[in-house]
C-alpha cells in the first residue's frame, strides 16, 4: 500500500513524481557517493526529516534558503526538502567572491544558509555581512557557528510534512546565480513551470524524445552520473532528469578524468552530463579507449561550446551516444541535438557538428540585431533571443536589469549566433568576448577560432582574448593547453595555420603556451581569471 503519496486531483509535482518511485521497490538503490549508497526507502525517509528539520528553524512557504553545497548525497537531499516544504531554493556556487557572496545571500533574501562542513567558513563570513543575518545551518558537524542540520534530521518524523500550498504560477520557487559585477549580482529566477516540464518527460515522452536536456531515460534502470555541480543548472536538471525517472543517481563528490571514468564503469553508468573541458579530460586520458564503457548510453555535452573537432572524437570513441545542448541559467533549456541525429546527420553534413541543434519543444528563438526587434535573415549572425517554458521569470529583486533582458516575453541571451534554413543553431560568440580589430574594426568571433586551434596537434584547450593595441584597439591574443606527451607546438606555426584557415584579421598577435586554462568550478574556461593573470604577469608557461 502507498501511505502519503498525492491522491488529490491537483497536477502532480516533480516531488510527488521522485516519491512515486520511492514508495515502490524500496530496497532498489537511489542515491549513491562513493560507499555511502542509500534505497529508496532510506531517501524518502531522509528527505521527510529534512524537511521537518528546516521547519524547525522557522521556515514558512516563500522563504528563501540559500543552498552552499558540495557534490554529495545529502546535497541533493536538501535541495528537495527545500521545494518539499514550499520555500525557495537558492543556489550558491563556490565561483563568487567574498563580497559577491554576501550579496547574493542579501539580496536573494535567504532566511537561512545550509553550507557544507568544507564552505562553513566562507559561508558564515557572507551571512555575518548580511543586513537580516540569516541562520547558518551545516550538512554534519563543523568548526563554524552553524547548527548541524543533519543532527537535527535525525531527531525527526519520517513521515512527510504537512499543510504545504502549492507554488503560485509566477511564484520564483529557484534562483540560480549567473554572475554579475561587484556588490550587484544577477539572480535568474524561475517558477514551477520549469519543473512541469520534467513531469511531462515521463508523462508525455513523444514530445521530448530525443532533446539532449530532456532525453528519454528507461523508467527504472537508468544510473546517472551527476559530475558538474550540484548547485549548478547542469548538475541540477542532470540530478532531477534521473530522479523523476526512478533511476539510480550517482553523485561524483568532484571531477577528475580518472576519477570520472573509475566511476563511469564500476557504477555501470548508463548517462551521463559532461561541461566541454571535462568530456575533452575524459578523451585524453590513457583509460578512455573505445568499448571501455559498454553501459554508457548517454552523454549530453553543454554548458559551453564544444569544439567539432572534439565532438567527433567523443563519438567515435563513445559510439552514437553523444548529445548536445544549448541554455543558460536564465533559459535552462533552449536547443538540443539528439545523439542518433547528430552522429548520422553530422556525417553527411559536416557544419551540422558547429551546431547546438534545433530548438527543443515549447521554445521559440529568433535573431535580431542590436536595438532591435525584427528577426534578421537566415544566416545572418546576430543576438539570439528566445521564448518559452523554460526561460527565467526575471533576475530577482531587480526589474532594472529584467527589464533590459527581457522585452515582450523574448529573452536576450547575449549570445551571438544565426539559424540556418532548417533551424540548426550555431553559435559564435559571448557578445562581450567578440574581439573588435583590424583597420576596419571587423569581429573577431572566438569561437570559431578556438573550434579551429582545437585541431591542431598537440592542442588540447583553447581560449582567445582580446588585448589593448595601440593600432587597432584590440589584438587577437591565444592561449593553448599543450597535450601532455603530444607533439610539440610551435607559436609561429599555430599563427600560419589561423591565418590560412580563417584569413589575416583571425591571426594572432602572440600565442601563449600552458600546461592549462584556469576554468570555472563549472568547469568552463575561465576567461576572466585568464585575463586577470597575464595581465599580472603570473601565468605559468610550460
Amino acid at each position: 500500500m502507498i501511505v502519503n503519496a498525492q491522491q488529490t486531483s491537483e497536477p502532480r509535482t516533480y516531488l510527488d513524481r521522485i516519491l512515486e518511485h520511492w514508495y515502490k521497490d524500496e530496497d532498489a538503490e537511489a542515491l549513491v557517493q562513493g560507499a555511502q549508497r542509500l534505497t529508496r526507502g532510506e531517501a524518502r525517509r531522509r528527505l521527510f526529516e529534512l524537511g521537518h528539520a528546516l521547519r524547525g528553524q522557522g521556515l514558512a512557504p516563500g522563504d528563501g534558503v540559500g543552498l552552499f553545497l558540495a557534490n554529495r548525497v545529502d546535497s541533493v537531499l536538501v535541495q528537495l526538502a527545500v521545494h518539499l516544504i514550499g520555500c525557495r531554493v537558492v543556489f550558491l556556487p563556490p565561483e563568487p567572491g567574498p563580497g559577491e557572496l554576501a550579496a547574493l545571500v542579501e539580496q536573494s533574501r535567504a532566511r537561512a544558509v545550509v553550507t557544507d562542513p568544507l564552505f562553513a567558513g566562507r559561508a558564515a563570513d557572507a551571512a555575518g555581512r548580511s543586513i537580516h543575518t540569516p541562520a547558518l545551518l551545516s550538512l554534519g558537524p563543523c568548526e563554524q557557528q552553524c547548527t548541524d542540520l543533519l543532527a537535527l534530521a535525525a531527531e525527526c518524523p519520517d513521515t512527510r510534512p504537512e499543510g504545504v500550498p502549492a507554488p503560485g504560477a509566477d511564484e520564483a520557487v529557484t534562483v540560480l546565480y549567473t554572475g554579475g559585477t561587484l556588490g550587484r549580482p544577477k539572480l535568474a529566477s524561475h517558477s514551477h513551470r520549469l519543473y512541469n516540464m520534467l513531469v511531462d518527460l515521463v508523462e508525455d515522452v513523444p514530445k521530448y524524445s530525443g532533446s539532449a536536456f530532456f532525453p528519454t531515460m528507461d523508467q527504472g534502470t537508468d544510473r546517472v552520473l551527476a559530475a558538474t555541480l550540484l548547485t549548478h543548472g547542469s548538475g541540477h536538471l542532470t540530478s532531477l532528469q534521473a530522479l523523476v525517472t526512478g533511476s539510480t543517481l550517482v553523485v561524483l563528490p568532484e571531477f577528475e578524468a580518472g576519477a570520472a571514468l573509475t566511476v563511469l564503469r564500476e557504477e555501470r553508468i548508463t548517462a551521463t552530463m559532461f561541461v566541454p573541458p571535462m568530456l575533452y579530460a575524459v578523451l585524453d586520458h590513457p583509460e578512455c579507449e573505445p568499448g571501455a564503457l559498454p553501459e554508457l548510453r548517454r552523454i549530453v555535452v553543454g554548458g559551453a561550446a564544444t569544439s567539432p573537432s572534439r565532438l567527433q572524437q567523443a563519438v567515435e570513441v563513445f559510439g552514437p551516444v553523444v548529445s548536445q545542448g544549448y541554455g543558460q541559467s536564465e533559459a535552462l533549456g533552449i536547443t538540443a541535438f539528439g545523439a542518433e541525429d547528430l552522429a548520422s546527420e553530422g556525417a553527411g553534413r559536416p557544419e551540422l557538428w558547429r551546431s547546438c541543434g534545433r530548438a527543443i519543444s515549447d521554445v521559440e528563438i529568433e535573431i535580431r540585431g542590436e536595438d532591435s526587434t525584427a528577426a534578421l535573415p537566415v544566416r545572418q549572425v546576430g543576438e539570439v533571443c528566445v521564448r518559452g517554458e523554460t526561460v527565467m521569470l526575471g533576475y530577482y529583486e531587480d526589474p532594472e536589469r529584467t527589464a533590459a533582458a527581457l522585452q515582450d516575453g523574448w529573452l536576450r541571451t547575449g549570445d551571438m549566433g544565426y539559424l540556418d534554413a532548417e533551424g540548426y543553431l550555431y553559435l559564435v560568440d559571448r557578445a562581450k568576448d567578440i574581439i573588435v580589430t583590424g583597420r576596419t574594426s571587423d569581429n573577431v568571433y572566438s569561437r570559431v577560432l578556438e573550434d579551429f586551434l582545437l585541431t591542431l596537434p598537440g592542442v588540447r584547450n583553447a581560449a582567445a582574448l582580446g588585448v589593448p593595441d595601440e593600432e587597432y584597439g584590440e589584438a587577437v591574443q591565444i592561449f593553448l593547453a599543450t597535450a601532455e606527451g603530444g607533439p610539440d607546438v610551435d607559436p609561429e606555426a599555430v599563427g600560419a595555420a589561423v591565418t590560412g584557415e580563417l584569413g589575416e584579421l583571425y591571426t594572432p598577435r602572440r600565442t601563449v603556451l600552458l600546461d592549462q586554462l584556469p576554468t570555472t568550478k563549472v568547469g568552463k574556461v575561465d576567461k576572466k581569471a585568464l585575463r586577470t593573470a597575464w595581465a599580472s604577469g603570473s601565468l605559468d608557461t610550460p
